[in-house]
Order: C-alpha cells, then structure tokens, then sequence
C-alpha cells in the first residue's frame, strides 16, 4: 500500500477523525477531574491515573477506528464488511457533529475556566499559610522530634518564597495539641491558609499525610500523602513546599525549584540534629549543653552538617551569656561553629544568622553583624527570627527608624513570638514612643507571663514617668530575680523612697555584679550619679557584657549623653551619637 493509498485509507476509515473526536473528549476529561476531583477530597494521584490512562488509550482507540466499523448491525470488523455497504461515510458525519460537540463544550469549559472556576485562589493580601505542628501518630513519644522538626523544617523551606506570609514557629506551636477550629487559628495568627498534617515514623521509613485548608471555613484545597525511606525524608519537605507553592500560586526564589534546608544526607545525623533543636528550643541553661551535645553528635556523624554547625553555635554563645560560665571557651567556639557553617553552606540562610549573632552578640561588631544579617534576610525573607534580630541589632546601631520597622514586620510574620514583640517593645522605647512600649510591654506579659524581662519594659516606663508605684508593681511582677532587684532599684527610686533604693541597690551589686553590670551602670544614671554610672559602664565594657549593645537606645541613659565620657564610649564601641535634627 502507497503512502497516498494509506492516508486515503485512513480517511476513508474516519481514522483521523476519531483522533481528534478522543482527543478533545480526554482533554474535557482531564480538565473535569483537576476541577471537580478536589472539591470531593479525592487525591491527587488518581487525576494523574487519568491522564496515563488517556494517553494510553489514545493507540488503543486509534486501532479500533482502523481494523472496526460502526454498521447499522453494529460494530464489526471491517474485513468482513462489504466495500459497498460501508456506511463509512454516513459515520464520519456524526463524529464531525460530536467533534463539534465536544469543542463546544471545550470552548465553555475554557470560558468558565478563566471567568470562574480558575479564578486565583488567593485574593490579594491573602497569601499568608500557618504551618501547624504534624501529629506524631507513631504510638511512641519518643518520635515527637521529628514530626516536630518536620514541621519547622517545613516553615523554614516556604519562608524561602518570594511572596508568601509564613507564621513562624512560636505562634504555629502555640496551638500543638489543641482543638481550635481553624477559623479560630486562622483568626488567631492573621493567615488564610492552614498546612497541617501527621507523621507516622517507624523503623526506617516515615508516613506523612498533609492537607492544605482555608482557614476560615476548613475547606480542603490540596492534601497528598507520602510513604517513603527515612533517608527520602529530604526530598519530601522540597516536594511539600513545591505543591503548596503551587496550590497558593505563589512565586519561589531562586528558580523553579525549592530545596530543603537540611545540609545533611545522613538519617542519623538528622535525627541527631533534631533532638538538639528540640532542647535548643527549650532556652535554659541545662537545655543548650543538652542541645550542644545532640549537635555533637551529628556533626561526628557528619562532619559537614552546616545547619548543625549554625545551631551549636548558637548554642554556645546563650549558654555564654545565660550562665556566664567558660564565657571564653564558648564564644570561641561559637565562631569556629558559625564560620564553618557559612564555609559549608554559603546559601544557607541559618549559618548567615548564626555568624551575624556571634558578630553582634559576642564580638560587638554591629557593622559584620549588620552584613550577615541582610544576607540571610534576603536568603529567607519570611523570617521572624531574622527579622527580630535583624530589628535588635538596627537599634544598637542607632537605626531606630528601620529597627521599628522590622520589628514591627518580625511581629508580624510571628504574632505570637514573644522576643519578637520584645523587640518591638525596645525599638518603640528607643524611639520614645512610650505608650506603645507599654502597651507592646504588657502584650508581652500576657503571651509570656513567666518570660525572663516579661515586666521590665513597663517597670522601666513607669520610672521615667516618675510613678513609683505603677514601677514597684510592675517590678514585683518579674518573673527573673536578677531582673527583678534591676527594676525594684529602680522603682524605688522613682517612688523617692531612697533608703529603699539604696538597698535594692546594694542587693543588686551584691548578688549580680558579674552578670547585671550594664544595668547596674544604669540605675546610677537614672539616679544622676554619673561618675558611677561611667564606672559601671567601664566594667560592662571590660566583661563584655551584652547589655551595653543597647547603650544607644536605653532610656535610662538620658542623663548622661551629654557628658563626653558617653561619646567616647560610644566610640570605642564603633558607635556615633545620633545627629539632632
């Protein structure tokens, strides 16, 4: 048979024409299921069992239309059909009329497609997902680390993206374990949207089930289930975030695809890593040696675990400053651990907080600090714990304007993250906007009653304001005994009672000189005795005290910024005093 002789067959036999009738009918088919198969809570697994199926088919059908014939006796095989009887041609007319058919009904769908049914699925300004923590399902507590580390892991990967709000881990963890609707959670942290999703960890493989609902009515717009190998578990955050990133038309940074933040390929290291973020993220003394030892582990695992590295660094330097124990040993290893992570991963934007936080907080280096934190700001832009630090090294810097300002969005992206509204707090104290310090103050106390300074700010605010008995109320609040003889020594002063303030202050120097210096430097000058409030500034310099980072913006300091000693000070710090206007 001639190549003319086949094609004039093919016609003949409406070949062509039942190729382009199956096409638009699986066309119409596919486009029913990605429409309708969501709305019924079906996965997405059998709209992909769809699509292979119809490509499948199409060589299927395409030999039934050459080697069968539809006759007015029904369908025969078309050798035993007489060449004269063929009706043919009389069949080729009604599939031009179901080709019209199904082409209108395309031409509908397509109209409908872009006027209703594919309209965005997020309104303007309604971009924003919480990630709740993962159930563990597994039967063992033990497993709790990881289908919580699965869950930050998770709010880490979409932080990445471009233009999507992400809560941050302290006001998602708030809601761990607890039965809120979702139009309540969603209400509750600002979002439309709820990621959650269960974990179910055995021997070597893991089963994570998610769902992606709109808060405010619990309407399920995506979910997908994944059984895979521990070793797996990497890819799947990547994936997750992918098809949310997706389903919230969202735009990711950097290309096409999104990795995970583990630095790790290791199982074992993994699970290390997460065991001592869980004691991490516990912030007490015995929890960081907890935390660096897990972290230890890892890394002897994996010697090139970058986000292990970031986190023990971390690690050392609050146990530093916490304890005031080994303060030496810790900070230098606190920059051997962050310099290292920055070596083995320069993109990753935790190993950037981690250097920036031993500039600032270790070395007093503002302006490194500064650096390595715009660089992780831009590697994670929907950071809250960025933000906040970003927000804290801004006002040390003098930057109060800007410090609010990220401040204010760090609380935003972490409505319930209180050293974010602490944050805030300080920014606004610093900018003399003292209301607000007081009222963000006391948002603090209710998210945070037992929180270390949780009624500081307002014991603060109230002195200045000279109401010694709104201080000494607010001092006898505070949960830190250090902090509380801080803000008593204080109050005290501020109610004129001076036998009282002297004593506070005497109980002050007696039991906390080593590691409350700066703040025993500012009740000197907030009871005008410069001399030994420079004194006290000395000794905080000289013991590296942290406190005085805030040597810029601490309202305590007023009456002393006119004293050259101050400027000086300030220089040694590689500071300058703010320009009046």
């Amino acid at each position: 048979m001639t190549s003319a002789s086949f094609l004039a067959e093919l016609k003949r036999r409406n070949v062509h024409r039942a190729a382009v009738f199956y096409a638009g009918a699986a066309w119409l088919l596919v486009q029913v299921a990605t429409q309708v198969f969501p709305f019924f809570d079906i996965p997405n697994a059998t709209v992909r069992v769809v699509v292979i199926a119809a490509l499948i088919g199409f060589p299927f059908a395409m030999a039934f239309s050459w080697f069968y014939e539809w006759t007015p006796q029904g369908i025969r095989r078309e050798a035993e059909v007489d060449r004269s009887a063929s009706v043919t041609r009389h069949t080729g007319k009604k599939l031009d009329l179901a080709i019209i058919g199904v082409l209108g009904l395309a031409v509908v769908l397509l109209l409908a497609d872009r006027s209703v049914l594919r309209k965005p699925v997020l309104e303007v300004g309604d971009k924003s997902v919480a990630v709740l923590p993962f159930a563990n399902t597994s039967g063992d507590a033990g497993n709790e680390y990881f289908s919580d580390g699965l869950s930050e892991e998770l709010i880490s990967v979409l932080s990445r993206l471009t233009d999507l709000k992400v809560i941050g881990r302290t006001s998602s963890f708030q809601f761990k374990g607890k039965t809120d609707s979702s139009k309540a959670i969603g209400a509750a942290l600002g979002v439309s949207y709820l990621l959650e999703g269960s974990v179910r960890k055995s021997a070597d493989r893991a089963r994570i089930a998610v769902e992606l609902l709109k808060s405010a009515d619990g309407v399920n717009v995506w979910s997908q289930s994944y059984d895979r190998e521990l070793k797996d578990v990497f890819a799947v955050q990547s994936e997750i975030a992918q098809e949310v990133a997706a389903a919230l038309q969202v735009k990711l940074l950097g290309g096409d695809k999104l990795p995970a933040t583990s630095t790790t390929r290791s199982v074992e290291a993994h699970n290390a890593y997460l065991k001592g973020h869980a004691y991490f993220e516990r912030r007490n003394d015995d929890s960081f040696l907890k935390a660096i030892a897990f972290f230890d582990e890892a890394i002897s695992v994996d010697p090139a675990y970058a986000l292990a590295y970031a986190e023990r660094a971390e690690s050392h330097s609050w146990f530093a400053d916490q304890t005031g124990k080994d303060v030496a040993a810790h900070r230098a290893a606190a920059r051997r651990d962050a310099d290292k992570a920055v070596a083995l991963a320069p993109g990753l934007a935790e190993a950037h907080v981690a250097l920036g936080w031993v500039h600032f907080f270790d070395e007093r280096d503002i302006r490194d600090a500064l650096s390595e934190l715009r660089t992780a700001q831009k590697l994670s832009p929907g950071s809250a714990k960025i933000q906040a630090i970003l927000a804290q090294v801004l006002g040390s810097s003098g930057q109060i304007d800007a410090a609010l300002a990220t401040a204010r969005k760090a609380v935003e992206l972490d409505p319930l993250y209180f050293y974010a509204h602490a944050m805030l707090a300080r920014s606004l104290i610093g900018a003399g906007k003292l209301d607000e310090g007081a009222a963000e103050g006391r948002r603090m106390a209710e998210l945070q009653p037992d929180a270390t300074r949780s009624h500081v700010n307002q014991a603060i605010i109230a002195a200045l304001r000279g109401d010694g008995e709104t201080a000494l109320r607010e001092a006898r609040l505070e949960p830190s005994e250090s902090y509380r003889r801080f803000v008593l020594a204080l109050a005290y002063q501020a109610r004129g009672d001076h036998a009282a303030a002297d004593a506070a202050l005497a109980e002050l120097i007696a039991r906390d000189r080593d590691i409350a210096t700066f703040q025993i430097a500012t009740v000197y000058a907030f009871r005008g005795e410069n001399d030994l409030a420079f004194e006290w500034l000395q000794r905080a310099y000289d013991n590296h005290d942290t406190g005085i980072l805030s040597i810029l913006v601490d309202p305590l300091l007023q009456r002393v910024r006119s004293d050259p000693r101050y400027a000086a000070m300030l220089a040694r710090l590689g500071l300058e005093l703010p320009k009046t206007p």
